[in-house]
């Protein structure tokens, strides 16, 4: 996946994730996850199946 964000957005992701010992990919995945599970509770996906 290749997605664009201002560099000054990327460097700050990058400090606190290396700060927090995480990888930015296992943030990405959290949070893309987390977006997932919202869209999915707020919305009648079963109907739409």
């Amino acid at each position: 996946m290749h997605i664009s964000i201002t560099d000054k957005l990327k460097k700050r992701f990058h400090a606190t994730c290396a700060l927090q010992g995480l990888k930015m990919s296992q943030v990405v995945n959290e949070l893309i996850e987390q977006w997932l599970e919202k869209q999915h509770s707020s919305s009648n996906w079963s109907d739409k199946k």
